[in-house]
């Protein structure tokens, strides 16, 4: 089969892989039909992640066609046209009955927070991901979820991470009628959060980013303000004269290490690798939220430490939630609000690519080229 290799930072290209086989009773074997490149794809082929091992085929966004399952799967059969949450989940331990599926205990035994991860490197457990043209899918009895009928795939592939995570960003909010909300990052999770702001009931929502063609996108999606954070002096002032003086009510992090903005953070997290990444945003959400506000963070950092003033979020009595999200808790509330016309993911989709070009792909999405909001891959020409 045809799949996305690693060969080093900012080095990926497609090649022929073995295709993958039933290891377990619980496995089922996934054709691709849509995978996506996520932002967070990004960090791994910039060489953020630690442990991302040249090999390795990347994507945790994809949908397909189940073409095998193993004799212990009751919830699955051939031919089911299925959805594949980006988390790896056992659905039985302690942290699974909590629905804190992201949290999983049983299918990442090295880590002590995150669990399983497709195609995300070693420290999220190792697995293959989906920009490939067949995906192993462990514990298929409680990951994937059938595809509607009424759904289009376009809108499917992006209820596997990118809408639920946007979505999830903006309920850790805990946003009341009328709140104000800052998003900082106008990519993919931060339009969905956005969006979701209204949804819960926001009064009134702004986006923060850079570059004018994303904060243009965010006006007509998402229907906020936005702030175009390279013409700002200092971003919590600039916030609070938005808001009378007091701050936003809850401002949210989906940018994470890779943030612009500032440079002492850019060269000792990214450049220099001193830190888990650029800490400019979480300075930003902790200093320009109100008193007694929440800062909701869904942006990748690493697993060593930042400079984060954490005296100021105590100080000023803050809230701070954050997680990676737990698709399949949201799905039910995702699914209904496509299906009542609310929202349609996949308006946010620029690009497609076909696998072949997967390197090409990469460089455009890395690079913003092209007005790139985001790409998705097809796996070859028969799955279109």
């Amino acid at each position: 089969m045809l799949a996305m290799n690693y060969r080093g930072p900012y080095r990926v290209r497609p090649v022929h892989k073995e295709e993958p086989e039933i290891e377990h009773p619980n496995d089922a074997i996934v054709r691709v039909t849509r995978s996506c490149i996520c932002g967070s794809d990004l960090h791994l082929y910039h060489g953020l992640v630690p442990d991302t091992r040249v090999g390795s085929t990347f994507g945790h966004e994809f949908t397909g066609i189940v073409e095998a399952v193993g004799p212990s799967v009751r919830n699955l059969k051939v031919g089911d046209s299925v959805l594949v949450p980006f988390n790896i989940f056992c659905g039985s331990c302690y942290f699974c009955q909590k629905e804190l599926y992201s949290n999983c205990h049983n299918v990442n035994p090295e880590a002590t927070a995150v669990g399983g991860i497709y195609g995300y490197s070693h420290t999220t457990g190792g697995y293959d991901g989906g920009q490939a043209e067949f995906v192993r899918v462990p514990m298929a009895d409680v990951g994937p979820t059938v595809i509607p009928s009424d759904m289009d795939l376009d809108d499917a592939v992006l209820c596997t991470d990118a809408y639920p995570t946007g979505y999830q960003a903006a309920e850790m909010g805990g946003i009341q009628e009328g709140d104000t909300v800052v998003v900082f990052g106008a990519g993919p999770v931060g339009l969905f959060a956005a969006k979701s702001a209204w949804l819960l009931g926001a009064g009134r929502v702004i986006v923060v980013d850079q570059l004018e063609y994303r904060l243009e996108f965010a006006k007509r999606f998402a229907q906020c303000e936005t702030v175009d954070f390279k013409s700002v002096g200092d971003m919590a002032i600039h916030l609070k004269a938005m808001t009378d003086g007091l701050g936003p009510d809850i401002c949210i992090d989906c940018v994470g290490c890779e943030a612009a903005g500032n440079f002492a953070q850019s060269l000792t997290g990214i450049k220099l690798k001193l830190q888990a990444g650029a800490a400019t945003v979480l300075h930003w959400c902790i200093n320009s939220v109100r008193k007694g506000g929440t800062v909701s963070i869904v942006g990748v950092y690493g697993p060593t430490f930042n400079f984060v003033p954490i005296g100021n979020a105590i100080n000023k009595g803050l809230t701070m939630r954050m997680n990676q999200a737990s698709v399949k808790r949201h799905l039910p509330r995702l699914i209904e609000h496509i299906q009542a016309g609310r929202i349609k993911p996949s308006e946010i989709i620029t690009h497609r690519f076909r696998l072949e070009d997967i390197a090409d792909a990469y460089h455009i999405f890395s690079s913003k080229l092209d007005n790139c909001i985001k790409p998705v891959l097809l796996p070859s020409a028969a799955h279109q």
